[in-house]
């Protein structure tokens, strides 16, 4: 017990003053981030242009990979049976640090860089989830760091992850599956948000599955008692699933896409599909929910007298909150401050609130204090949940969008192909650089951040929630 309050006594000291050498090496990662500015900008533009969805990002992959090869990582391009996925390192030895980087776009969320409405390509996706700012940010981080192990002013490995697919289908956890993350000390990661601060909240667990029900055909005026609707049992299942919504917990979330259900009117369908995902603030809470609702397939099934058929697409666990880590990472958000924003983006930024009906503030940009974790926070899901039960994980958010802008959104993709989105790519790369310069230089941190990690997974054997085989390259879900 002595040792470990000593050490937390001297982890405090070392997080709060640093020391002088590791604040000059901290100017020298920033100075690095605001070298790279128009290259890194210019990247990030690149990746919003290609709009590219899941498992599909051929070009904004390759961009960020070139790029890497270009700073003098070691590449290695489609890791873990995923075309678009590609591991970047530099340096050699303890402590490996990792960064993860998204790219993939959403459908149907096109834009143009204007505070309305207003379509790039009619139909195509968009960043509504700002993650053409992300990859970059996080590799313009490491790049700050390697330049650093180069220097002979740190040592270690620094590495980033390319991660696919991030909003269908998880990309990473192909990854973990694969052990690309079993030598990792502690990994950074950070998301695109209409405010700035560590990111201390779990988010819900969640799963996916896709049920088929499989009839008979038949003429829906001559014959229909030769037919078996499969349209019926998708009905019936999903009246089901309405009536189950007011039996759960108030934590969980059930949503559904109906994906098919009969090609024209004056035909009994013999085939149906769809698509469904349930959250939960803790996976424990997430699998009663799960095993019911298979049940209820049957019971549809059985009522319209067809087959089905259940597949596992994929699910992601809830964060692993690391309070050590996020408390390093707090201290470097207080040491860069707010950032500052001109008239003319604050005026984007209230067209963007008036458009989408928020209260017309602007940007708001305050470093709060660290918050604390709740036992039950809601919100979205990520795969990063899953990386953070094989290996500690610090979390950013930095603004990248006007307060209160709806996400997911074609007001996140107009804010994040402009001025707003990349002064909040360039701060998520300093503060992220900048704590990564705390783990290098101070290994009573690693230590403490994987103490906690230890701590708090307990006896839990981490187990994905991924089907056999490879990664649904060519699903029939796009």
């Amino acid at each position: 017990m002595i040792k470990k309050i000593l050490l937390s006594s001297a982890l405090v000291l070392a997080i709060t003053f640093g020391t002088k050498a590791q604040d000059d090496i901290k100017d020298a990662v920033r100075t690095n981030v605001d070298r790279h500015y128009n290259q890194l900008t210019d990247l990030s533009d690149r990746i919003w242009a290609f709009e590219e969805i899941a498992f599909q990002e051929t070009e904004s992959s390759t961009a960020l990979a070139d790029y890497a090869e270009q700073m003098g990582f070691k590449v290695t391009r489609g890791v873990a049976e995923i075309p678009t996925a590609f591991v970047a390192e530099y340096g050699s030895g303890s402590p490996v640090i990792g960064i993860l980087g998204e790219f993939d776009a959403l459908p149907g969320l096109s834009q143009n860089k204007v505070p309305y409405k207003s379509p790039l390509n009619e139909g195509a996706p968009g960043h509504g989830c700002g993650h053409n700012l992300f990859g970059v940010a996080s590799l313009g981080a490491a790049a700050a760091i390697k330049e650093q192990i180069e220097n002979g002013e740190l040592e270690g490995t620094i590495r980033f992850y390319g991660t696919p697919a991030e909003e269908k289908f998880f990309g990473k956890l192909w990854m973990v599956r694969e052990g690309l993350f079993d030598d990792v000390d502690v990994v950074m990661d950070w998301h695109p948000s209409a405010e700035t601060k560590t990111a201390v909240q779990k988010g819900l667990a969640l799963i996916d599955f896709q049920v088929e029900f499989t009839g008979q055909a038949a003429h829906a005026a001559s014959d229909p008692w030769n037919g078996r609707s499969a349209g019926d049992a998708l009905e019936l299942y999903t009246t089901g699933i309405n009536y189950y919504r007011e039996h759960v917990k108030p934590t969980v979330r059930i949503h559904y896409h109906i994906q098919t259900a009969g090609e024209v009117v004056n035909v009994v369908p013999d085939y149906s599909r769809i698509w469904v995902r349930v959250r939960d603030s803790s996976r424990e809470g997430l699998i009663p929910v799960y095993d019911r609702l298979q049940e209820m397939v049957e019971g549809a099934a059985i009522m319209a007298n067809v087959d089905y058929n259940i597949n596992l697409i994929s699910g992601v666990h809830e964060i692993l909150v690391n309070r050590t880590g996020s408390a390093a990472m707090q201290k470097n958000l207080e040491t860069l401050g707010s950032i500052s924003y001109t008239e003319e983006e604050q005026d984007f930024a209230r067209k963007i609130q008036e458009a989408t009906g928020k209260p017309q503030i602007g940007l708001v940009s305050k470093i709060e204090p660290m918050e604390e974790t709740l036992e039950h926070s809601m919100g979205g899901s990520t795969d990063v949940g899953d990386v953070s039960w094989v290996v500690p994980t610090i979390r950013l958010r930095a603004t990248t969008a006007p307060n209160g802008t709806p996400w997911h959104s074609w007001a996140v993709v107009a804010a994040g192909g402009m001025s707003i989105g990349h002064k909040g790519m360039a701060y998520a790369a300093k503060a992220l650089s900048m704590t990564m310069v705390d783990l290098f230089t101070n290994p009573e941190l690693v230590a403490s951040v994987k103490e906690e990690f230890k701590e708090k997974k307990g006896d839990y054997v981490y187990k994905g929630f991924v089907p056999d085989g490879p990664p649904p390259i060519n699903s029939k879900l796009q």
